[in-house]
């Protein structure tokens, strides 16, 4: 490739991605999945289209795919919230291995007696549709006021749920006949064993070193933070494990070990989360031929019909019979099942092993995604309000909270947001009861900074600086995130949690001070002359704050 070929690519590169950015803010308007505008511009750029780009590269478009994936359910791990998760995780399980057990068998079912498709052509139809999209079901949800229980299990089952299928998939488009069934479960489970162990033990170590290892730059973290959840894949793809649902759990670890400068690293994550999905959608729409859809349109109709209103109903009461919850939300659960890159991605498998009629199955499944999730993404606020089971908007959001270690204190800085639906709007510093090694050292209030007294009433759009010591850090945090929760008097009505009063490192019944090591690394940090001051009530629920003035004297008032 010559200097002038880049610069063409680059430029043809950039147009595309702003073409991409703008549909996400049409798709934000109008309620469509931004996956369709993208597959959009995918087919417009393609055969058929309007720049007649001629691409059949299975190949390559099955290793993008999967790279992409892989970054796709990174993002989604580091998203996922552990306390959300932890309560639904055995459901969860279940409905991603039994589930999509049941789904495969009805929907192969179908597309053998209702499609004609002989049935290693059906197995492997039922399995690809059988996967939910993590890409599609992480941004819709985040857009629905869904019950955190709810929330939890489908962004769940999307991460989890990749693994088993695609180790079908291949299964089923390997050459010679398919192994009993007794032994591919037990393949299955060995390999979902392995991934998950490695992705474990990779996460945990993750996050151990880069919460005791303080690096040079900010702006190192998300990359540090990616590259492990990206080896965890390597890893367990290497050992012969599932690397998807490794790379899942390694994420979701990394997402809930209250790592240094997390905003970034959200951020960071999110826009190659983004970026993933625009170039796969793209590929894939380069991928198809349009109008050799025409005569599959049909058996895509049918197959997916027997999977939207019975197979994925079917898998979902079933493999969730245990758990005896509501049946109106497994009614939402059936609903939500949405399909998007992941099972045109594993169409390309088939299509590479040279399986006879996997053109026409990419042809299937591609029509079955785009009409499905037409109906499905945009219909589904309605659906939950329907079922009366969305959630209240109203309730309290958590607090956005970076933490930026100080190695050389021993000490770390906590950056905290207050969010619009936060319970600590109205709260007074004092009223925070910290524990006792850590202080609200500055508030940033409308553009303007100054520092609090014990006093000061905390406000929405608030940001705070608050400096801890290395042994109270967590705690800290937990209690800042307890007061956003249940407000001033969380832990002691049943909401939030919050260190004990009197227990070692925390404020005492009588409002003790923020330790002399608060103060320390408060003056060696803005160089300010700082002084304690406590004060008590006989309910115990007094605290203490630094409270000290800027190095020119002068202090704006709250």
């Amino acid at each position: 490739m010559t200097v002038h070929a880049l610069n063409e690519l680059l430029l043809v590169c950039s147009l595309v991605l702003l073409v991409a950015v703008v549909a996400v803010r049409v798709s934000s308007r109008s309620g469509l999945p931004s996956l369709l505008l993208y597959l959009g511009i995918g087919i417009a750029l393609g055969q058929d289209g309007i720049f007649d780009v001629k691409f059949d590269n299975a190949e390559l478009t099955q290793v993008f795919g999967y790279a992409a994936l892989v970054v796709i359910l990174a993002e989604g791990g580091l998203g996922a919230k552990w306390k959300e998760v932890r309560p639904v995780l055995p459901a969860a399980a279940v409905i991603s291995t039994v589930g999509v057990g049941i789904s495969v068998g009805v929907t192969a079912a179908a597309a053998h007696y209702l499609v004609g498709l002989d049935w290693r052509q059906a197995l492997i139809i039922g399995a690809v549709v059988s996967s939910t999209d993590a890409a599609a079901v992480f941004s819709v949800l985040r857009r629905v006021p869904l019950p955190p229980r709810i929330t939890g299990v489908l962004e769940a089952e999307s991460g989890f749920n990749d693994a088993p299928v695609v180790i079908l998939v291949v299964a089923f488009s390997a050459v010679g006949p398919v192994e009993h069934w007794y032994i591919l479960l037990a393949e299955i489970a060995m390999e979902l064993a392995i991934g998950a162990a490695i992705g474990i033990a990779v996460g945990w170590l993750g996050s151990l070193g880069l919460r005791h290892v303080a690096l040079p730059a900010s702006g190192l973290y998300p990359i540090a933070v990616m590259a492990i959840a990206v080896s965890a894949y390597a890893a367990g793809a290497m050992a012969h494990g599932s690397g998807f649902l490794a790379v899942y759990l390694a994420a979701m670890i990394l997402g809930n070990s209250k790592l240094p400068h997390w905003p970034a690293t959200r951020g960071f994550a999110d826009g190659l989360g983004w970026l993933a999905q625009i170039g796969m959608f793209v590929l894939l729409g380069l991928l198809v031929t349009p109008h050799d859809l025409v005569d599959d349109f049909w058996p895509a109709i049918v197959v997916g019909l027997v999977l939207t209103m019975v197979a994925r109903p079917l898998s979902v009461f079933l493999s969730l019979a245990p758990f005896r919850l509501p049946a109106r939300e497994k009614v939402l659960m059936s609903w939500a099942g949405l399909r998007g890159a992941v099972p045109i991605v594993l169409a390309t498998i088939p299509m590479v092993s040279g399986v006879e009629g996997s053109t026409r199955i990419f042809n299937i499944v591609f029509v079955l995604v785009i009409v499905y999730t037409l109906i499905q993404g945009p219909t589904l606020p309605w659906v939950a309000n329907k079922l009366n089971i969305a959630d209240d908007p109203a309730e309290a959001a958590d607090l956005g909270i970076e933490s930026a270690p100080l190695e050389r204190l021993r000490g770390h800085l906590l950056s905290v947001a207050i969010p619009t639906k936060s319970k600590m709007h109205g709260v007074e510093v004092g009223e925070l009861r910290l524990p006792a090694g850590a202080a609200v050292t500055l508030v940033v209030r409308e553009g303007k900074s100054f520092v609090p007294s014990p006093a000061t009433v905390l406000r929405r759009g608030d940001e705070l600086l608050v400096v801890a010591t290395d042994p109270v850090r967590d705690r800290a945090e937990e209690r800042l995130r307890a007061v956003g929760e249940g407000g001033k008097l969380a832990g002691w009505l049943g909401t939030g949690r919050t260190p004990a009063a009197g227990a070692p490192g925390t404020a005492g019944p009588h409002g003790g001070s923020a330790i002399p090591q608060a103060m320390k690394l408060a003056k060696k940090l803005g160089g300010a002359s700082a002084s304690a001051n406590g004060s008590g009530s006989g309910s115990g629920s007094g605290t203490g704050s630094v409270n000290g003035s800027s190095g020119s004297g002068t202090r704006t008032s709250p």
